[in-house]
Order: C-alpha cells, then sequence, then structure tokens
C-alpha cells in the first residue's frame, strides 16, 4: 500500500540528488556567529546539549552550514534530535532546501546505531517540507519512510499530511495514503475521517463521503461539530439546503453541540439559493440556541442582501454588525458602495466609503471611478434641475410683464 501511495506522486518526484558534502557555503558570517564558529575550533569538549544551544545562538541561519561543518569534524560530533530539528529548522529560515534533503536522506542510508527519532521530528521535517519548500513529494515520503526509522507517526503527523494532500485536490493520494494507516501503526480519529470527508465532498462526492460518516461508529469514534458542518458545505453547494437542515436535527438528536461553524454553513447555503430572509432569522435565532455569531455570520447575510440589491437592508445589518464589534469584509463594502452608485445615493456612497476607510480598507480605481461618475451626475441632475427652474421662473415673469403691458 504505502508502495503505491509512492508511485502515485512520481511526477512530483526531486530532482536533487545526494551530495557527498553538501554543507559548505561562502556566506558573509555575522561577528557574533564567527565567534560561535571559533569555538567549535577550540578542543573543549561539547555535550550534544551545548552545542545544539549554540547552534540556536546563531544569528545568520545561513551559518548553520559552517556550523554543521565544524561541528562533524570534531571528536566530540554527537549529534542528538534536538540538534537535527534546530539544524533543520535554521536551514528552513534560510531558504535551503538541499542540505536538509541531503541530510534526512543521509540519515536514513547511515542512520546512527543508537539515535531514534520521535514522531516529534518527522513532523518538523514535514511541516518544512511542506511549509516552507512547497515540496508535498518529500512530504509524502518522509511520512510514508517513518516506519523504516522505527517510528509510527501520530494522528497529528499524519492528519497534517493528509489535510495537505486535500487541500492540493491530491485526491488519489489522499485515499491511498488514508488506506496506508494501519501499515503506517496510525490510529485514526475523527479528524482523520473529516479530512477525508472534506476531500470527498471537495470532488462532489457526497455519496462516498455519507458512506465514511457511516464508518464512525464501526471504528468506534463519535463525529463533532466539524463532521457535520463538512458535510453541510458539501450539501448546500449541490443546493440541497433542506438535506443540510436534515443533518442539524440529526446533529441535535445526537447530542452533539452545535457551533458558529455550522451555522454560517446553513446561512451560507440559504444566501446561495436567494433565501436571505431566512438566513437572517436563523442569524437571530443562534443566540436562542446556545450560539454566538461572529463576524462571518453577520457578512453572510450583509453579502446575501447586497446580492439582491437590498441595500436598505444590507445598511442595516452593516450598522449592528458595528455595534457588535464585528468589521464587514471588502467585499460586502464594495457591494454597497457600487450599489448606491447604481441609485444616485450620494449621501449613502459618502457614507460607505468613509466605514470602509476606517476598517483600513482601500478603495481600487475602478470604484473610485464609479463613485466619482456618481457624484458627477448628481451635480449635474441638481444643475440641469436649477436651470429648468430658473428658465421656468423666467417665462412666468415674462408672461405677467406682457399681461401688466397689455
Amino acid at each position: 500500500m504505502i508502495s503505491r501511495a509512492l508511485a502515485a506522486v512520481h511526477p512530483l518526484k526531486s530532482t536533487f540528488s545526494i551530495r557527498s558534502s553538501p554543507f559548505s557555503s561562502s556566506i558573509p558570517i555575522p561577528n557574533r556567529d564567527k565567534e560561535i564558529l571559533e569555538r567549535l575550533k577550540h578542543k573543549d569538549w561539547l555535550t550534544p546539549k551545548e552545542a545544539t544551544n549554540l547552534l540556536n545562538s546563531l544569528i545568520n541561519p545561513s551559518s548553520s552550514l559552517p556550523f554543521f561543518n565544524l561541528y562533524s569534524s570534531r571528536y566530540d560530533f554527537d549529534p542528538n534530535e534536538p540538534f537535527y530539528v534546530s539544524l533543520i529548522t535554521k536551514l528552513a529560515q534560510s531558504n535551503n532546501l538541499t542540505p536538509i534533503h541531503t541530510l534526512h536522506q543521509s540519515l536514513k542510508l547511515h542512520r546512527p546505531q543508537r539515535r531514534r527519532f520521535s514522531d516529534h521530528f518527522f513532523f518538523t521535517l514535514i511541516r518544512t517540507y511542506s511549509h516552507t519548500f512547497h515540496r508535498i513529494d518529500h512530504a509524502l515520503h518522509t511520512l510514508l519512510d517513518m516506519p523504516s526509522f522505527h517510528c509510527s507517526p501520530s494522528p497529528r503527523t499524519f492528519n497534517f499530511l493528509l489535510n495537505l494532500l486535500v487541500n492540493s485536490k491530491l485526491y488519489d493520494v489522499v485515499h491511498r495514503v488514508y488506506l496506508a494507516a494501519p501499515e503506517l501503526g496510525v490510529d485514526l480519529d475523527a479528524c482523520s475521517l473529516n479530512i477525508l470527508i472534506k476531500g470527498l465532498c471537495a470532488r462532489g462526492e457526497l455519496n462516498a463521503a455519507f458512506k465514511v460518516f457511516d464508518e464512525f461508529p464501526k471504528l468506534g469514534i463519535e463525529p463533532n461539530a466539524r463532521t457535520f458542518a463538512t458535510l453541510m458545505k458539501g450539501l448546500c453547494e449541490k443546493g440541497m439546503v433542506e438535506e443540510a437542515f436534515g443533518l442539524l436535527e440529526r446533529m441535535e438528536e445526537s447530542g452533539v453541540c452545535v457551533d458558529v461553524v455550522v451555522f454560517n454553513v446553513l446561512i451560507g447555503g440559504l444566501r446561495k439559493k436567494g433565501r436571505v430572509e431566512e438566513g437572517k432569522k436563523l442569524l437571530e435565532g443562534m443566540v436562542g440556541r446556545g450560539c454566538y455569531p461572529n463576524a462571518g455570520s453577520y457578512n453572510e447575510v450583509l453579502c446575501g442582501f447586497v446580492e439582491e440589491k437590498r441595500f436598505g437592508e444590507a445598511k442595516e445589518v452593516l450598522e449592528k454588525m458595528g455595534l457588535e464589534g464585528f468589521v464587514p469584509s471588502y467585499v460586502a463594502y464594495k457591494g454597497l458602495v457600487l450599489g448606491f452608485c447604481e441609485r444616485g445615493l450620494v449621501w449613502d456612497v459618502d457614507w460607505a466609503l468613509r466605514g470602509m476607510v476606517r476598517q483600513g480598507f482601500v478603495p481600487r480605481m475602478g470604484m473610485w471611478k464609479r463613485v466619482v461618475k456618481c457624484v458627477v451626475s448628481q451635480e449635474m441632475s441638481c444643475v440641469c434641475v436649477c436651470v429648468d427652474d430658473i428658465l421656468k421662473d423666467e417665462q412666468r415673469e415674462n408672461v405677467s410683464n406682457r399681461c401688466d403691458g397689455g
């Protein structure tokens, strides 16, 4: 199973090769770092902890390369896991992937007899590969290779990688890695199943997602609010809002606490169906059901009113958000400003723009053009009305004069 998962990402294989001496580099070294490097040239004995403290004291992360070069040439060279974790962290800070990968491969090929690496070491490595260098291939190989180091991934490490694959839309790999969990020695938890459901929903495979949902009791795992929220979101994206509310009832009957994420998903589902009024009522009833709305709850309703061009009601929601201390989204403000412009409501445009700027949003050029066009057209309308009134008054005066003269 592991070999199949590795084969599934063959297009992502690394282009880096293992070098015999990767830890050499010509870089400018700060004076403080030079002092630390000079310390390594002394013959005094360094414990692994002292070596790690010196490594962590380096100012320039790039100095970690010459540091390792000097330390590895000493008789007391005895790096432990904390040292390797610090070294990987420093190399990542210097944006240097090649030595990290080479070190990883070297540890695999020439594993120290007395050294065992914990899940924390591999989690650091996986997170570094994925977050710093965006190398999912290296991260995946690291996870699947952990048993060869006599270490099983913790649920945290396994779920981190599983979620990374889902977010990267590598759904086929997700399924294979999930199936490899027993071989890796991973104890699956609710988070693992939730991530799998998330991937299936994102792929539009709702039936498969509900099959995974049915596996919870078989595995002795209780579904949580995130489980229901993920399924509800998948249903709402398919326009199946009623089914999503059916899950809400099932959730409450099961005694699972309904949180704000669940309500926001349902309000968003109603918004997509054009049922904004129902979304507003759901928002107003949240407190009575033991849950307090957040900025996302209000923004769903606000954007719904804006999309339906019900700007008066949108303005009321925005004002209430201000009283509650919530910040409307840029998209909501933009929709309001442009909506007021379409209707020529100059004072409302001014009100919305001032609120937008107070929240730290910067209107873009396209918006300013619409605002200026609105203001100018309204000013021109006022001028035309004034001129028309003047002409009418003048005509009435001329007629009156003629009558008097006659």
